[in-house]
């Protein structure tokens, strides 16, 4: 009798624990010890540098040192003069990062478009304008009567679902998926999708949507 090894599992590429280099907080010093670094790279002189750039050598030093604010154009011709593009100068600066904590029953009810009697979302966090290019909204959605006929929704981005209590037939696109507690459903939200089937309330689960920034 020949027994079958399980199927390997999926590997992801990206290394969750990998951690980047400490970086600094004030923006000059951050430039400053970037093109240092680059001009170090090159194997040039401060004098050299302030040549090709058409800066003083006093002035070039304050901006390594990070004790003054140069001009973008300043910046731009020190880029030039590196042969770098512009925003590897800012690659040393350690941008504030968002996070937002909401604690158990203090989601923000809303009216999301298509809302209806009986269907309550509790918006549980956003993160909106930040370097990831990347907006998140996480919802609580709870069902507790079939109220009017549930809206089909579409929109730009990716939706994961998260069952939590309940039966729920979920339609995507031409499908329809069974979710009971434990289930996730990840979908392109590009195509038609919404609750198809309702067999029985309360019903709870989590809908997280992610979507590009504007």
């Amino acid at each position: 009798m020949t027994t079958q090894s399980p199927p390997p599992r999926p590997r992801l590429t990206q290394d969750p624990h990998r951690l980047r280099g400490e970086r600094e907080k004030t923006l000059e010093v951050a430039i400053g010890r970037q093109v240092r670094a680059l001009r170090k790279r090159r194997r040039i002189t401060g004098a050299e540098l302030a040549v090709a750039a058409g800066l003083s050598v006093g002035m070039l030093s304050k901006i390594e040192n990070g004790v003054t604010s140069p001009s973008l154009s300043t910046l731009q011709v020190l880029a030039g003069a590196l042969s770098v593009p512009l925003t590897q100068l800012f690659e040393g600066y350690a941008e504030a990062r968002g996070a937002m904590h909401v604690k158990a029953g203090e989601g923000v009810e809303v009216e999301r478009a298509g809302t209806r009697s009986g269907h309550q979302y509790q918006l549980l966090g956003h993160i909106g304008a930040n370097q990831s290019g990347v907006v998140v909204e996480p919802y609580l959605i709870t069902l507790t009567d079939r109220g009017d006929r549930f809206p089909v929704f579409q929109h730009e981005g990716i939706e994961m679902l998260y069952m939590l209590e309940g039966t729920l037939g979920y339609r995507h696109g031409e499908a329809t998926y069974r979710l009971e507690p434990g289930d996730t459903l990840v979908f392109d939200a590009d195509a038609p999708h919404g609750p198809e089937e309702m067999p029985g309330f309360p019903i709870r689960y989590l809908s997280i949507i992610c979507y590009p920034q504007l």
